[in-house]
């Protein structure tokens, strides 16, 4: 509560004010002046009675006078006062400045004892030196010069309108306080209330001014916390007017006061979006309409609006909360995705409301996703076709929007009621450039498969075909292909390009990777005729000659006729510092090899073993048991790349990539 700091006293004489039974005046409804003459007019005002003398009333008060002219024209002793602003209190103070009695005036009192004198008339018309006068005297030199007085008395208003509104003690207030809050901070020399940087008592701050040495400095938002005071209404029309006055007040201080006064008044149940009973979500929804509305248009490059994308985001969960217009969550959502990136897993968590089966809101999310994408102008890659995109983005906006939208399909993954669709159009809206690394899409994904354990076979294709094995880190694809929830055609993908990756430092596996296709290659392998897509996977371990070793000879070959002197020695130290690096990626595809599950192992034994064409008396075996159940002896594979000519039937086997 803001404790005032200027007060006037009026009248010399001792306060002879009394009620029945020797109480105080202001809480009994009869009430009396000690004198020796008896009263001689009884005053109702509201449900209270005052018993009183002419005399003194009829010289100050120009309502009074006319009263008890007609009151004692029809004989009678009683005058009723209606609709006086303030009511039996501000009535006392008139009265007893009438008879000249000590009345003190502070900046809770004042307004409405300003009104009550103008409704009863006394003004300088009347007598010199009026009641009203004195007041306006005690507002311009005291109040309207205090920062907390100026605020006091500007709450005391909203009980006394359409008078304080008549008589333009609002609009002034209004206008002491912004130009006090606008003011230069060096020139501050009043008290405000400093607490968001104080342990834990409030802080009453003393500024002085800044030539002294030993004050310190004054803070931009240092009127934030005393206008949260203010109820919705009233700080409305005060930051109106701060943030009319020029370009004084930056963005951010602004936006700062924004979100101090949703820490004040939203209730403590929608800051935590749990369910509120109406009165609180009426409150909620006009506090939430006020700050949305005051929201700056402009701002710094980190903050677009002045306001943080965590704040404005809370906004939104609370608009879904309370039930907002439309309107006002359009509003919302044009300002998130100005700085979407910036926000974090746990900001995006926006609860669902009934009668919506998800826990979170996902559709809203996918919907500021969408958004953001297009005011990056990537609103032209198709869904489908977003893998296909060559090469990687260098936009850090981009980049952590990605890892935010990965991060928040993990969290969403785990909600059983989340359908296949959003996982799948959320995870879509990034382009692939964006996505230079599939390990936290890959997490995601085994959520939502250990999560939705009765998927059809094809949700899980749709799934699982999401991510791209060749941009999962070593960690990641042993992790995949010891997974047991992942369809099989996904582990061999994964077992398939981490031998290649194991062997990428050898000339030969470099051809292979060539072979095999672009950067961008998957291993489509379909289902519809049984065991096919096995034994096209299979197919690839034995690509068709010419063998890696042979092309790579004849490459040699053809750059050493065009090399001499120094350079010839160059690629002979060229082709010799390939062979070390090739033996070291044997020892190293030996290494990744036994780090892998037992059935990953057999699966990959059996892509080793189907490269080797048949020696004299061995057998192939003809079985595609994927379950585990079969073992390849290791003595019988042969490096990848084997140039060995085949029997028939390993000239007539297909191989396929595509």
């Amino acid at each position: 509560r803001l404790v005032a700091m200027k007060f006037m006293k009026l009248g010399s004489k001792p306060d002879a004010f009394q009620a029945d039974g020797g109480g105080d005046s202001r809480s009994s409804s009869r009430r009396y002046v000690l004198s020796d003459l008896p009263s001689d007019i009884v005053v109702h005002v509201d449900d209270a009675r005052f018993y009183l003398h002419k005399f003194p009333l009829l010289s100050k008060s120009s309502l009074l006078q006319r009263l008890i002219v007609e009151a004692s024209q029809g004989g009678a002793d009683e005058v009723r006062v209606g609709g006086l602003p303030g009511g039996a209190r501000a009535f006392e103070i008139c009265a007893k400045f009438c008879y000249g009695m000590v009345v003190t005036l502070n900046p809770y009192n004042v307004v409405a004892a300003r009104c009550a004198a103008e409704h009863l008339g006394m003004t300088e018309d009347v007598d010199k030196g009026s009641l009203v006068f004195k007041i306006e005297v005690f507002l311009n030199s005291g109040v309207f010069r205090s920062w907390k007085d100026s605020i006091i008395a500007l709450q005391s208003t909203v009980a006394l309108l359409p008078w304080s509104e008549d008589l333009r003690l609002v609009a002034r207030c209004v206008d002491s306080i912004a130009a006090k809050a606008t003011a230069s901070p060096g020139s501050v020399v009043w008290s405000y209330t400093y607490n968001r940087k104080a342990a834990s008592s409030d802080e009453i701050v003393e500024a002085r001014r800044c030539s002294s040495s030993s004050s310190p400095a004054v803070p931009r938002d240092w009127w934030v916390e005393d206008l949260c005071e203010l109820d919705v209404e009233l700080y409305k029309r005060v930051m109106v007017a701060i943030k009319s006055r020029g370009d004084r007040m930056p963005s951010d201080v602004v936006g700062e006061a924004l979100r101090a006064y949703a820490a004040r008044w939203l209730p403590e149940s929608c800051r935590r979006g749990e369910p509120a009973d109406d009165d609180d979500d009426a409150c909620a929804l006009e506090v939430l309409e006020t700050i949305v509305w005051l929201l700056p248009s402009d701002g710094d490059g980190s903050s677009p609006c002045g306001c943080s994308c965590q704040f404005l985001l809370n906004l939104l969960k609370l608009a879904v909360l309370v039930g907002a217009g439309e309107l006002l969550r359009e509003e919302l959502m044009d300002r998130i995705v100005l700085q979407l990136h910036d926000a974090s897993v746990s900001d995006l968590l926006i609860p669902a409301k009934p009668p919506a089966q998800t826990t979170y809101d996902v559709e809203l999310v996918e919907a500021l996703v969408g958004r953001y994408i297009r005011r990056a102008g990537l609103d032209d890659i198709d869904g489908e076709d977003v893998f296909e995109t060559n090469g990687e983005t260098d936009d850090p906006s981009l980049l952590a929007l990605c890892k935010l939208v990965d991060g928040y399909l993990a969290e969403v993954a785990a909600d059983p009621n989340l359908p296949v669709s959003s996982f799948v159009g959320l995870a879509t809206s990034m382009p692939e450039s964006a996505r230079p690394s599939h390990d936290a899409l890959y997490t995601a994904i085994d959520v939502f498969l250990k999560m939705h354990p009765n998927l059809s076979k094809v949700e899980k294709r749709r799934i699982s075909s999401l991510m791209d094995v060749k941009k999962l880190s070593k960690e990641a694809s042993i992790h995949a292909a010891q997974n047991d929830r992942l369809p099989l055609r996904v582990v061999v993908q994964v077992l398939f390009f981490e031998q290649m990756r194991a062997a990428a430092g050898s000339a030969s596996a470099s051809l292979l990777l060539a072979a095999a296709g672009d950067g961008n290659a998957h291993l489509e392998l379909d289902d519809d005729d049984g065991d096919c897509w096995k034994n096209r996977a299979l197919a690839l371990a034995l690509p068709e000659p010419p063998t890696p070793s042979a092309a790579l000879r004849k490459q040699i070959g053809s750059m050493s006729l065009k090399l001499v002197g120094e350079d010839r020695r160059r690629a002979e130290d060229a082709v010799s510092d390939g062979r070390r690096l090739a033996r070291s990626a044997s020892i190293a595809n030996q290494s990744s090899r036994m780090s892998l599950s037992s059935r990953s192992r057999r699966i990959f034994d059996r892509l080793w073993v189907v490269g080797k064409p048949p020696g004299p008396g061995e057998v192939v075996s003809k079985s595609s048991d994927t379950s585990g159940s079969s073992q390849s002896p290791r003595s019988s594979a042969k490096p990848l790349g084997s140039n060995k000519s085949s029997g028939s039937s390993s000239r007539n086997r297909r191989y396929s990539v595509s």
